[in-house]
C-alpha cells in the first residue's frame, strides 16, 4: 500500500501563538487582580482615615462644648458646624449639632480624608458620617431645703424661708410644682423674731451629716473645678448687677455685671444662665440690685441688700446675711448652701425671702453645664 504522509510544518507556531494568549491573559488577570485590590485598599484607607477625622470632630465638639451659646438654643433646630480642618491636616469635618430636648443632643459630624476633599479623585474619594448621643453633664449638688448651712440660722423682722416649690413670676416653660423640701436643713440652731417665719417639709431638718463636702463635692465634680467651668470672675465689691445689650439688641455676654434675665422672660438675656465665681475667701460682697440667674460661687461673705432677685443655685463659702426685700417677692429662687465655715448664724432679716424652685434650679443646670456621651448606645454610623 502506499503511505500516507502528512505535512505537520508550521505546528509550533500555532502553539506558541496560543500560549501566548494564555501567559497574557493570565498576566492580565494578575494586573487586574492587583489593580482591583490596590483600588480596594485605597479605598479602605481613605475611608478609615476619613472614620478617624470623623471621630476627631465629635471628641472636638464634646471637649470644646460653649453651653451659654449650645445649650440655649430652641429644641429641634440644630446649630451647625462649620468645615474644620482637623490635626495634621488629615481631613476635613462639618455638620451640625441637635437639641432633642432640654438635656439630649445629636452630635451629627460628616468627614473626608485630605485626598478625598481636594478633589483629585476621579471617582469622588470617600466621606464618613457619626452620630453621638450626648446628654447635659448633671450636677449632683445636694439640694434638699431652701437654705442648706452647716452653723446655724438666725431670721428676723420679715424674713421669710420657704421650702414649698415655687414657680418665678412669669417662667412659662416650668413644670407643675413638685413635692416640698425642707425650709433649712441645717447643723445648728435655728432662731425667729419678729414675724420672720419657716415653712417647709419640715419646716427646720436637723442634719449632723453636714460637712465640707456637702458644699465642696458635687458627684464627680469638685468645687475647684466648677469654678474652673465659670463664666464671670468677679472680684468682691459693692456692685449693682442687671442684664445689659449690645448695639444690635442681643445680649452683651462681655459685661461682667450682666447676670442673666430672670425677671423678664424672652428678653434677649433670659437664656443667659452665667456660672458666676466670686474668689477671695476673706472678701465680702454686697449685692444691692437688680437681679441675676444661673449659678453663684462666693468664697467669701455675701450680703443682699434692697431688691436684688437671683434665680438658681447659690453656693457661699462663706456666711449669708440680708437686709430687706425692697419690692420683690423674694431674693433667691431656686437654692442656697451657705456653709458658714465660721459656724456663725446666718443673718437672715427684712422682707429676705428664700424661696424653693425646683425650676430655677434645673434650669440653671441646664443652661450652664457642658454635655458628656450616653453611657449605652450613644454612638452610630450614619449613611
Amino acid at each position: 500500500m502506499t503511505s500516507i504522509r502528512q505535512d505537520e510544518r508550521g505546528i509550533a507556531l500555532a502553539v506558541a501563538i496560543f500560549a501566548l494568549v494564555i501567559v497574557g491573559a493570565l498576566v492580565a488577570g494578575a494586573f487586574f487582580a492587583g489593580t482591583q485590590e490596590q483600588r480596594v485598599g485605597e479605598n479602605s484607607r481613605r475611608m478609615q482615615q476619613s472614620f478617624g477625622v470623623a471621630e476627631v470632630g465629635v471628641a472636638q465638639q464634646v471637649a470644646t462644648w460653649d453651653p451659654q451659646t449650645r445649650n440655649i438654643t430652641p429644641v429641634y433646630p440644630g446649630g451647625s458646624v462649620s468645615l474644620t480642618d482637623a490635626p495634621s491636616v488629615s481631613g476635613v469635618y462639618g455638620g451640625r449639632i441637635l437639641k432633642l430636648n432640654d438635656n439630649l443632643y445629636l452630635i451629627d459630624i460628616m468627614a473626608q480624608d485630605s485626598a478625598s476633599r481636594s478633589g483629585r479623585l476621579a471617582r469622588g474619594g470617600a466621606r464618613q458620617r457619626i452620630g453621638l448621643l450626648t446628654r447635659v453633664m448633671p450636677l449632683q449638688i445636694d439640694i434638699e431645703a431652701s437654705l442648706t448651712t452647716q452653723g446655724g440660722a438666725n431670721l428676723s423682722g420679715n424674713a421669710v424661708v420657704d421650702g414649698a416649690d415655687h414657680t418665678p413670676p412669669g417662667w412659662t416653660d416650668c413644670d407643675a410644682p413638685d413635692t416640698a423640701q425642707a425650709g433649712i436643713r441645717v447643723n445648728g440652731p435655728v432662731t425667729t423674731s419678729g414675724n420672720a417665719t419657716v415653712t417647709g417639709d419640715p419646716e427646720v431638718m436637723q442634719d449632723p451629716t453636714l460637712n465640707d463636702s456637702t458644699f465642696t463635692q458635687y458627684g464627680d465634680v469638685n468645687y475647684a473645678q466648677l469654678t474652673a467651668r465659670a463664666t464671670l470672675v468677679v472680684q468682691p465689691a459693692n456692685m449693682t448687677t442687671q442684664p445689659t445689650l449690645l448695639a444690635d439688641g442681643t445680649c452683651n455676654k462681655g459685661d461682667f455685671r450682666n447676670w442673666g434675665d430672670g425677671i423678664n422672660q424672652n428678653a434677649p438675656c433670659s437664656n443667659y444662665f452665667p456660672i458666676i465665681y466670686i474668689p477671695g475667701s476673706a472678701g465680702k460682697t454686697t449685692l444691692n440690685g437688680i437681679q441675676g440667674q444661673g449659678i453663684l460661687l462666693v468664697d467669701g461673705d455675701l450680703e443682699v441688700q434692697g431688691s436684688y432677685e437671683f434665680f438658681g443655685i447659690v453656693i457661699i463659702r462663706g456666711s449669708l446675711k440680708t437686709a430687706g426685700g425692697g419690692t420683690s417677692d423674694a431674693h433667691f429662687w431656686g437654692g442656697v448652701m451657705a456653709q458658714n465655715v465660721d459656724l456663725d448664724l446666718q443673718n437672715l432679716s427684712g422682707k429676705a425671702t428664700l424661696n424653693y424652685s425646683k425650676c430655677a434650679i434645673l434650669q440653671a443646670l441646664q443652661m450652664s453645664q457642658p454635655v458628656a456621651p450616653m453611657v449605652s448606645r450613644g454612638w452610630a454610623q450614619l449613611f
